[in-house]
């Protein structure tokens, strides 16, 4: 596990305290945690998500690829955090990227954040919801037209509001 994910479960644990804004100078995801407008402690997150998702979208976790029901989602509708309900991508940005994970080639505006994720020995782009913080996956570079961005994304940290 990385340094900056256990700083980052740290770091929401504590709340907004002065020992918080402190770290927010010296650690990036500190500073992360700063900006969420939903925050929770790990007991409350716990009990709203569950294990699985609580693991993933907490913990920065990764679930199984093709083990998520929505990789066949072909609705129209919206994919919202299953943290918080920020809405984060439309169906329409939904392709097959034959990586057994939920792949969408952009996401909603305003809706995701990112950080540098060095865990493995890899650079990669984390990304996380913009309004709580959870760990939704990675972007990568191998995607369709027109972004050439795929979303990789958990899906356990997601809920689909058909439209």
């Amino acid at each position: 596990m990385s340094e900056e994910s256990i700083s980052r479960r740290a770091f929401l644990r504590l709340g907004l305290t002065t020992a918080a804004a402190a770290g927010a100078l010296l650690c990036p995801s500190a500073a992360l945690a700063l900006k969420l407008q939903v925050t929770m402690t790990d007991a409350q997150w716990r009990t709203k998500l569950g294990p699985e998702r609580f693991r993933i979208l907490r913990q920065a976790g990764t679930e199984r690829p093709y083990s998520s029901r929505l990789n066949k989602e072909k609705r129209k509708g919206i994919f919202a955090c299953a943290g918080c309900n920020l809405p984060l991508f439309s169906s329409a940005a939904k392709f097959e990227s034959g990586t057994g994970w939920p792949s969408f080639w952009k996401a909603l505006p305003n809706a995701i954040g990112t950080r540098r994720d060095t865990a493995f020995g890899m650079v990669r782009v984390e990304e996380h919801c913009r309004r709580c913080g959870g760990h939704l996956g990675h972007i990568f570079d191998d995607g369709p037209p027109p972004t050439g961005k795929r979303h990789c994304i958990n899906g356990l940290s997601l809920v689909f509001r058909p439209a």
